[in-house]
C-alpha cells in the first residue's frame, strides 16, 4: 500500500479519498484545517484524518514527508503552497487546479525536481486535454481543436438554468480570469464569457462561451501546429447573458465576495447533475479534410458504495487515474508532467478511468 495525502476534505477531496481507499492499494491521509470538514469524511479502515493549516509550512511538510504523493483538492489560491511543500518533502504532487497562474508556478517548481509535478488532473483541464490530444493524432495536419465541457443540473429550475455542483471560488475564477486560445496559429488571451455559441447533443440545446483555464498546457503543446484552438464551458441557454450582467453591469467581477454570497445563498446545490463532454478536431488526413469528434455524458451515480454527483465522479476519477498511472510507472517519475502526455487508452482502461468510458458497464444511475 502506498501512503497518499489528500489535502481538502470537501466533496471532491472526500470522493478521491474514498475511491483510493476502496481499492486496497492506498492508505489515505485526508488533511484540512477545518475539524468540521474532517468529521464529514467517510469512515474507512484505510482513511485517516489530520488537521493541518496549509499556511503552516513546517506542519504541512512534516505531514507530507515519507509519503508517495500529495493530491491537492484545496482552493486554487492555496495550491502553490502545497506544491512548494511537496518539493521540500520530496513527494509526487498532483492537483485539480484550473488556474493558469498556479500551473505556471507549479511548472517552475518542477524544473529539476526529483519527483513528478502533475497539475490539472481533473475534468477540464485534465481529461479534456487527454481526449483532444488523442484525437489530434488522427491527422497529418491539424486545423482546429474545439473543447467543450459543462457540469449541469439534470433538472434546472431557475433563470440561470444552473445549480452549484462544485467549488464556488473556482467557478467565479473561470468566469472572470482571462482565457488562453490559439487564433490563426498564435497563442493569445481572450476575455471570459465571450464568443457564445449554440449546439445540440442528443436533442438538447446548449450554449458555450469562453472560460478560463480549460485548455491547460495543451495550448502550448500544440502551438504552431494548429490554426484554431479554444475551450468553452457548456451551459443551458440564457445562463451567459445573466452572468455577464452580474459581472459587468453590477460590477460583481470586482466584488467576488458578494458574488460568492449570492451564488451560495440563491443557487441550491444538487447531486442530480450531468457532465457533458464534447471535443471536435478537424484537419487533413491523406489529402482529405476530416473531422473527429468525442461526445460523452456522465451522470451522477454510485461509486465505492456511495452516491456521488457527476462532477465528483469525473473529477475524483481523473486525479485517481493519474495517480494510478504514476504508481504503475506509466508516467514520468520526475519533473513537470502534462496531461497530454497521458494516453487516452491507458486512462480509459484504468479502474478509475472506466467511469468515463461510454462503452464500459455504466454506473448505477442515482435516483
Amino acid at each position: 500500500m502506498k501512503d497518499i495525502v489528500v489535502i481538502g476534505a470537501g466533496k471532491i477531496g472526500g470522493a478521491v479519498a474514498l475511491m483510493l481507499a476502496e481499492t486496497g492499494s492506498y492508505k489515505v491521509f485526508v488533511t484540512d484545517r477545518d475539524q468540521g470538514q474532517l468529521a464529514k469524511v467517510d469512515r474507512h479502515a484505510a482513511i485517516s484524518t489530520v488537521a493541518v493549516d496549509i499556511g503552516d509550512h513546517k506542519a504541512l511538510v512534516d505531514v507530507l514527508r515519507g509519503k508517495f504523493a500529495v493530491l491537492s483538492a484545496a482552493p486554487f489560491n492555496l495550491t502553490g503552497k502545497i506544491a512548494q511543500a511537496a518539493l521540500e518533502a520530496s513527494v509526487h504532487y498532483l492537483d485539480l487546479t484550473e488556474d493558469v497562474a498556479t500551473t505556471k508556478k507549479v511548472e517552475e517548481l518542477a524544473n529539476g525536481a526529483e519527483v513528478a509535478f502533475i497539475p490539472q488532473c481533473g475534468l477540464a483541464p485534465g481529461f479534456i486535454s487527454i481526449v483532444a490530444n488523442d484525437l489530434s493524432k488522427c491527422f497529418d495536419t491539424l486545423d482546429s481543436v474545439r473543447m467543450r465541457v459543462g457540469a449541469l443540473p439534470q433538472y434546472p429550475s431557475n433563470a440561470l438554468n444552473y445549480n452549484l455542483t462544485w467549488s464556488t471560488d473556482g467557478l467565479i475564477n473561470e468566469y472572470i480570469e482571462p482565457c488562453e486560445a490559439v487564433v490563426e496559429g498564435k497563442l493569445v488571451t481572450v476575455p471570459a464569457m465571450e464568443e457564445r455559441e449554440e449546439f445540440s447533443l442528443d436533442g438538447v440545446t446548449y450554449e458555450a462561451f469562453n472560460t478560463s483555464g480549460g485548455l491547460g498546457t495543451l495550448a502550448k503543446s500544440l502551438e504552431g501546429r494548429v490554426r484554431t484552438m479554444n475551450y468553452r464551458t457548456i451551459r443551458y441557454p440564457g445562463h451567459q447573458a445573466i452572468i455577464k450582467a452580474l459581472l459587468n453591469d453590477f460590477n460583481l467581477k470586482n466584488r467576488r465576495d458578494v458574488l460568492k454570497d449570492l451564488f451560495e445563498n440563491a443557487l441550491p446545490a444538487t447531486m442530480q447533475d450531468v457532465v457533458v463532454i464534447f471535443v471536435t478536431v478537424c484537419g487533413w488526413k491523406d489529402g482529405r479534410y476530416l473531422q473527429e469528434t468525442y461526445a460523452n455524458k456522465v451522470y451522477a451515480g454510485v461509486v465505492a458504495g456511495k452516491k456521488m454527483s457527476a462532477i465528483q465522479i469525473t473529477t475524483a476519477a481523473g486525479i485517481a487515474t493519474v495517480l494510478d498511472l504514476l504508481a504503475d510507472g506509466k508516467l514520468p517519475k520526475k519533473g513537470f508532467v502534462r496531461q497530454e502526455e497521458i494516453a487516452l487508452q491507458d486512462f480509459l482502461i484504468n479502474r478509475f478511468g472506466r467511469v468515463y468510458d461510454p462503452e464500459a458497464i455504466r454506473l448505477k444511475q442515482a435516483v
